[in-house]
């Protein structure tokens, strides 16, 4: 499937989020607070004779998902948090590895303009807790061994580097704390970068510029800047009793650069009840961002059974 294609899907999803509902809903004002954590496990095990393939692994993933939303009057003020964080380990590892690691915040304020629309503002905050390694190789793809027991190991990225900002004013179309769509015509778009990433000498500034950056920020900078149009789109909705689905859109285009690479990042959350305590949890996410990967699209899937706790 090509990107222009893909883009349209979008943006016909996030159409399709604003005329999903009819039911008008009275809002009143104060704090509406609720969430869940959720907490789950993975385990496959083979013993020696088994032929048909497989590591034994365990993996474990909690998941922290929070809204804190405000109604006063002619305003209104919508607040979400993330933290998810999982980790796995392969029979013959040394030790755990991160399979996943991100940590979101949304915040949008908007001031009542006519029916359902507001006049708005909003800040996105995206960036992980964790160290994330990788292996260095020799020219012929093996382990570059240090020692006995352990391969070269560099960081590639930790806690708020790379971090993703963005913030602007725009209209919001809001019907629900369910269902809500934002467009910024002018949105600022801000990538931090820790400068041990990004420091190289001067023989290889060119070089290490024409790759692209490190994920878009040039050599010995810390700071991407990008001034550019979004739309965001929120919609949660129990598709059956004990299952609900949550969609969270994000587009973005850069006017100072390619603005028709529209960046994407779409969250598909579906959580199944099976009972108080216990859940089926899946997540599927895809981005599309020319500024870190030229070519391709970044796609992430989780699922697990495991407890689920409401807040």
């Amino acid at each position: 499937m090509n990107k222009q294609r893909l883009l349209t899907i979008a943006l016909a999803l996030s159409i399709a989020f604003t005329f999903a509902q009819d039911k008008k809903e009275e809002k009143k004002d104060g704090w509406k607070k609720g969430g869940n954590v959720a907490i789950t496990f993975n385990q496959s095990a083979f013993n020696n004779e088994w032929k048909g393939g497989g590591i034994s692994n365990i993996a474990a993933n909690a998941l922290l998902n929070y809204d804190f939303n405000l109604t006063k009057g002619n305003l209104v003020w919508d607040n979400k948090l993330i933290l998810d964080y999982g980790i796995n380990k392969n029979k013959g590892d040394e030790k755990f590895n991160k399979n996943n690691d991100r940590l979101e915040f949304n915040s949008l304020a908007g001031k009542k303009a006519k029916g359902f629309w507001y006049y708005s503002a909003y800040f996105n905050l995206k960036t992980q807790m964790d160290t994330s390694f990788t292996t260095v190789k020799n020219d012929n793809g093996t382990p570059l061994i240090t020692t006995d027991d352990f391969d070269q190991e560099i960081g590639t990225s930790h806690f708020f580097s790379p971090a993703f900002f963005q913030i602007g004013p725009g209209m919001l179309w809001k019907k629900s704390d369910n269902l809500n769509v934002n467009i910024s015509p002018a949105a600022l778009k801000m990538t931090y970068i820790h400068g041990h990433f990004t420091e190289v000498n001067a023989l290889a500034v060119d070089a290490f510029n024409a790759n692209g950056g490190y994920y878009g920020v040039d050599a010995n900078e810390t700071l991407r800047y990008e001034v550019g149009a979004s739309l965001r789109a929120y919609y949660k909705t129990n598709l059956m009793k004990g299952i609900s689905m949550e969609n969270i859109l994000g587009l973005y285009s850069n006017y100072l650069e390619d603005p028709q690479n529209v960046d994407l990042d779409y969250t598909l959350n579906l959580v199944m009840t099976i009972n108080k305590y216990i859940s089926t949890n899946i997540t599927f996410q895809t981005i599309y961002d020319d500024t870190i990967q030229r070519e391709g699209f970044q796609v992430r899937e989780t699922f697990g059974l495991g407890l689920n706790f409401k807040l």
